[in-house]
């Protein structure tokens, strides 16, 4: 599969996430766009926008936001390879993202401070606060 580098060439904002990878499938794709997790060009779109070479895509996934620069078309689906000749990530993006990755590492785990099950002590305080 070769990637498209032609300036007239055009596809669907959500075939394009999904042939970039970005998504696992087409469907995820299209939901997160009609979700408003994806803008082309800092405007909110519907998934059958047409994306051309040099738009900018803000993608929001769960914990990571990407701003990426379209430099390819794909109409299918390939390798990793191929997939990340389709798009530069710019590069406020990617130190937005490596900030947020130390944050996390340096963050406490949720939960931490816990250590297993209640002792007989803490399940009476607990039923104490819940009985009244």
């Amino acid at each position: 599969m070769k990637a498209s580098h032609d300036a007239t060439d055009r596809t669907r904002l959500d075939k394009w996430l999904w042939a970039a990878r970005f998504f696992k499938h087409r469907t995820l794709a299209t939901d997160a766009v009609e979700g408003g997790k994806v803008q082309l060009n800092g405007i909110r779109v519907k998934p059958a926008k047409d994306v051309k070479i040099g738009d900018r895509v803000d993608i929001q996934l769960t914990e990571a936001r990407f701003s990426v620069i379209v430099t390819g078309i794909a109409e299918k689906r390939g390798s990793a390879g191929v997939a990340q000749t389709l798009y530069a990530e710019t590069p406020e993006s990617a130190a937005a993202r490596e900030a947020a990755r130390e944050e996390r590492k340096l963050s406490a785990t949720p939960g931490a401070d816990l250590h297993g099950r209640p002792t007989k002590r803490d399940r009476r305080l607990i039923g104490r606060f819940t009985d009244g």
